[in-house]
């Protein structure tokens, strides 16, 4: 009994020792980053972690400098992601509920085509979009953006939809169409309200995908007032004469301030089981 004890004592230290050795190994690059955006000067290296001065010159400039256009990319990027986030997002939910709750002929064709497309990565039709960009005069315009990204969400999105909706006990479809609904009553007042948990798992990595994306941005906007942040930011770091780290730093936190205020408000759905029991009773 003794060894037993002493065996899974042993086992709970090692086992709390690796969670703190893997927090501080996954927070000790975000604490530099915010710590290095108030240090005084433009290097990367310094003698400590924390700053011998707090300053905000860097926060500041960002959005004073005239060859540095934060502010501009900053609106342009917000613009995208929360345009993308919402169409995006309503495209998965709709498109996940026909899956789930329909019977139709090419259903399972459909499915077939989604599991294979989606196992390719995304850049294999960087040039097919490009070309169909061109020609229908949508290059270097953030409307094109907003259109691949929405459009391009069911994709990855419609089996996760589709597989939350199947959880939702269709007797609440039956109950709702004998009280005269039709599919989109249903859809609207029984399915959303029962799937804020996939709702917010949608909207967050239908948020976070343009946000952060640089390959697509790059290749289709041109101009340099329409960039968005990721393109105006490897811009920033690119060119051998331009090593200013710190401005970096300060923008990197600043970036990262929509994403963790979404995360931290849809956080709760994702944890709701809003599901449980709604057929009882």
């Amino acid at each position: 009994m003794i060894g037993r004890k002493l065996s899974r004592a042993i086992r709970l230290t090692f086992s709390y020792l690796f969670l703190a050795v893997a927090c501080i190994c996954c927070l000790y690059p975000a604490l530099w980053v915010i710590l290095a955006s108030f240090r005084p000067g433009r290097s990367l290296y310094s003698k400590t972690l924390l700053p011998e001065q707090f300053v905000f010159e860097h926060y500041t400039e960002l959005f004073t400098s005239k060859s540095f256009l934060f502010g501009t990319w900053y609106w342009n990027t917000l613009k995208i992601a929360t345009l993308s986030m919402i169409f995006g997002t309503l495209m998965v939910l709709l498109c996940g509920y026909a899956l789930s709750r329909f019977r139709f002929k090419g259903r399972k064709t459909a499915l077939s085509t989604l599991l294979i497309l989606g196992m390719f990565p995304g850049f294999m039709s960087l040039i097919a979009i490009y070309i169909l960009l061109k020609e229908l005069n949508l290059l270097d315009t953030h409307l094109a953006m907003i259109i691949v990204y929405s459009f391009g969400a069911p994709l990855l999105g419609s089996f996760i939809a589709k597989g939350f909706f199947d959880t939702i006990p269709r007797s609440l479809d039956e109950a709702a169409r004998i009280d005269g609904a039709n599919n989109v009553t249903i859809f609207v007042k029984i399915m959303l309200p029962l799937s804020k948990p996939m709702l917010a798992y949608a909207a967050l990595t239908q948020f976070v995908g343009p946000w952060i994306d640089f390959i697509f941005a790059r290749m289709v906007l041109r101009s340099r007032d329409k960039w968005t942040l990721a393109v105006g930011l490897y811009d920033q770091i690119s060119s051998n004469q331009n090593s200013n780290f710190t401005l970096f730093a300060a923008a990197a936190v600043l970036i990262a301030v929509p994403i963790s205020l979404l995360f931290i408000y849809l956080q709760r759905f994702l944890v709701e089981g809003l599901t449980a029991g709604a057929s009882k009773g």
